[in-house]
Formats: structure tokens, sequence, C-alpha cells
């Protein structure tokens, strides 16, 4: 189904990988506090959850069983379209040091969160360094092998791949091969994502020339969201919403307005006003499951 053209999917990222209480007073980490965070930014528009989960301590984690219990705490509250990591994070169950004194995201580590229970699945085909917030390089390292990996085991669980993509590479190769080999049919669900480029080693900034050149990429029949870091968040996602796309927000990706760290409804109800500003509509979760061509949500237990 195609959404009506005055609709947009809001999807909203509230915790990430890497952000800690000591950066931002309102990240939500554990299972009922994401949870109880998602409803409020259903309730404000979104219809999209784009989940990250963490270790009791905060640290990463693509554990099934942690993603299966905020997946039935998110669902027990509201119906939304459900989406899990697979990149995870650079520290907790994620970081793994080899045997030359470096550091890797752990590849078995971030299969697991194919077993969450989630209607889609990021489905990151990058190989770079990530720096965190403490300044350490780790290797995320995901090559055309892994990436069929990844791309296989959500379709044997029926779960739709969210490609997710931070230069033009990154849809010209994986995503490409994937998509003409059949893998995952349409529609395909691709986010486009600027302004990490100070923690992707391959990622680009935000830029609406390097947006229109991302766009130019996208295979056909494509749901498409933009995710904008940073400062420029509101240019970058006012810009999407004009060429007909779709906006994340969340602390994951900019936590501030005007300067100041606010909870993640706030976000929402920031970037609803701004889409009803230009005469759109936010989609409700039916018609962005319809969009995705996922099975309509039921009661949850």
């Amino acid at each position: 189904m195609t959404l009506p053209g005055d609709r947009v999917i809001v999807t909203v990222a509230p915790t990430g990988g890497f952000i800690t209480r000591r950066e931002h007073p309102f990240v939500p980490v554990q299972p009922d506090e994401i949870a109880d965070d998602v409803a409020r930014c259903v309730d404000a528009g979104a219809s999209v959850a784009a989940l990250h989960a963490r270790r009791p301590d905060g640290q990463a984690t693509c554990s099934a069983a942690t993603y299966r219990d905020i997946n039935a705490r998110v669902r027990a509250r509201r119906d939304v379209v459900v989406n899990n990591s697979t990149g995870g994070g650079i520290n907790g169950d994620l970081l793994r040091a080899t045997d030359h004194g470096t550091h890797v995201i752990d590849w078995d580590a971030r299969l697991e969160g194919l077993d969450g229970g989630a209607d889609t699945c990021t489905l990151d085909a990058i190989t770079a360094y990530v720096t965190g917030p403490d300044g350490r390089e780790v290797l995320m390292d995901t090559s055309a092998a892994r990436a069929r990996q990844l791309a296989e085991g959500m379709r044997e669980r029926g779960i739709k791949p969210e490609w997710e993509a931070f230069s033009p590479t990154h849809l010209v190769r994986e995503v490409a091969h994937l998509v003409a080999a059949g893998i995952n049919p349409a529609p395909h669900l691709v986010n486009l994502v600027l302004g990490l480029d100070r923690t992707f080693q391959n990622a680009l900034p935000w830029g609406p020339q390097h947006l229109q050149a991302m766009l130019a990429e996208v295979p056909d029949d494509a749901v498409v969201g933009v995710t904008v870091n940073g400062p420029d968040q509101l240019v970058g996602l006012t810009h999407a919403l004009t060429l007909g796309l779709h906006v994340r927000v969340g602390i994951e990706d900019h936590g501030l307005l005007h300067g100041e760290p606010v909870e993640n409804v706030r976000l929402v109800e920031h970037v609803v006003t701004l889409v009803e500003s230009l005469g759109l509509t936010p989609a409700t979760t039916a018609e962005a499951r319809a969009a995705l061509g996922l099975a309509q949500e039921v009661a949850h237990a």
C-alpha cells in the first residue's frame, strides 16, 4: 500500500547505543522506562519505535531475551511498529578485544538481535571504525557475506530489514545487490543517516547535496526515512519533508531543544508540529504497517 501523499511516518529513537545518563538526564535505558517513553511518543504522533537494548548496568546489548522483554512491554502499552537494532553499540556485550589490542563489535552478539521478535531490524551494511564518547575506536565489521547473513536471517524470521545507509556506497553495493537477488521483497525500508561523520569513519555530514546524492541511489519501491544527527537536525528534517520523505527524532540522534536536554516526547511533539505546519499529517501505526507491508497488529498479551 502506498501512503496518502500527505502522510509522514514519524519514528522515535529513544535510547541509542551510546548515550548514558551522564550525557543526557532523560535517556530511557531499562525496559519499563523505554516502554513508558515510547507510549508517550506514540500518543504524540510516532508510529515506529527504533529501539536499542541495554543491560541493567546501562551498557549495550543485543540480547534476544532483553529485546523480547522490551518489545513485550512496549506492545502491551501501545500499538507501534517495533524496530530493533542489530548494530547495538560499542560497549557492554557488543565490545570485544582482539589479540592485536584493537576492539571490534562482536558479530555473534549482533546476530542475537534478530531473535527479539521485532517487526523490523536495522541492517547496517557498514564496515568502519566507530569512535565512542571516550575516544576509543571500535571496528564495525560487516562484510558482504555478513550483510547477506543478516538479510537472510531476517527473511527466515519474517522481519522487514531497515537498510541504514550513512553514505551512497552503502546503497550501491550491499543494498543494491541483495535487493536484486530478491532476498528482501518490496517495499524496501531505507533510512538515510546524516550527521554521524564525527562518530562513523565512513559517514557523511548533514548537507542537502548529500541527501540528494543518497536519495538518487535508493532502490525502487522504497519507503525512505531520514535521520539527521546533531544540531542541523531541524533544517535537515525540514528538507526531507519537502522531498516527501519520512523522519526520525529522539535522544539517540539529538536530544536537545533550544540547547536544552528534553524528553523524547518533546522531540516528537516538535517534529509533529513541523510536519503539520507543512500541511502534512503523521501516519498512524496502521498506515505505517500497511506502507511497509507488515501484518496489522492485534492485541498483545
